[in-house]
């Protein structure tokens, strides 16, 4: 959309890790049906285009796209972007909420925990900053926007975990460690927000093509045994769960909380 708005009812979501993968087919699933996306990526010059493509595709469905790229675990830098955009709201006639958070930031340490050259293991700093970036931040995000009152009542929440919180795959020990702990903040926020009728879960996609599947070691590998074992016989893409989230997201989804919900078209409860 061209120029800022004067009022607006429509619904809005915040989207976390909105450049790529899972939260760029979200943010435009989820502007085609009807929300106004404010996405936060993180990018170098080299992967801009991503978020470029995205503000540009919602705003073909004439949403809009305001997008921040910044470090979406660090704190004074989310407040700076919870700031903007209540600035931006200010400017309507009727000031509006979110209706969905949209978690989905990938950026962790992918080392072994032994190795004999310590540069090649993990540190304690790594495992920190994956645990902040994967999980925490999800509850520090959640806790800004109800201290915030910028979350509507029986609004969603969505944070994509992975099959590795489960499995053991060569140097993906702190990223499953930290989906781990984004489970157990899905469960917590779950029951602490149901007074407001927030539901909150987690969505496991199937292996998915995405950059970061990419990063992790042997993930030639990781394609050939989802191929094999997906009853579909092919791998689980971003668009799939972008449809599931947008169709989670009405009204009627108001029961469902707390819980992992696997988009993958069967391929987890293949032995």
């Amino acid at each position: 959309m061209n120029g800022e708005p004067t009022s607006s009812q429509d619904p809005w979501a915040l989207v976390l890790g909105a450049s790529s993968g899972f939260g760029a087919a979200t943010s435009f699933a989820l502007a085609k049906a009807g929300f106004h996306i404010v996405g936060v990526h993180l990018d170098r010059r080299a992967t801009l285009q991503g978020a470029d493509e995205v503000a540009a595709n919602v705003r073909s469905v004439h949403r809009h796209a305001w997008m921040f790229n910044t470090n979406a675990a660090d704190e004074s830098k989310r407040n700076e972007v919870l700031d903007e955009v209540t600035k931006r709201w200010s400017r309507f006639d009727r000031i509006p909420k979110f209706t969905v958070l949209f978690h989905s930031l990938a950026f962790g340490a992918l080392l072994p925990h032994l190795s004999d050259d310590p540069q090649n293991r993990l540190s304690l700093r790594q495992i920190e900053m994956t645990s902040l970036v994967m999980a925490h931040s999800l509850v520090l995000w959640t806790q800004a926007l109800i201290e915030r009152e910028m979350m509507v009542e029986g609004g969603r929440i969505y944070a994509m975990t992975s099959t590795g919180a489960n499995t053991v795959w060569k140097g993906y020990g702190a990223v499953s460690a930290a989906k781990t702990a984004l489970e157990a903040h899905v469960r917590q926020l779950a029951v602490e927000l149901a007074p407001l009728r927030i539901t909150v879960n987690a969505l496991c996609a199937g292996v998915t093509d995405t950059p970061a599947l990419k990063k992790i070691p042997d993930h030639e590998r990781m394609i050939e045994i989802a191929l094999r074992k997906n009853p579909h016989g092919r791998l689980t893409q971003p668009q799939d769960v972008a449809k599931a989230v947008v169709a989670l997201c009405v009204p009627e989804t108001y029961w469902i909380t707390g819980n992992v919900i696997h988009i993958d078209g069967g391929e987890f409860i293949v032995g």
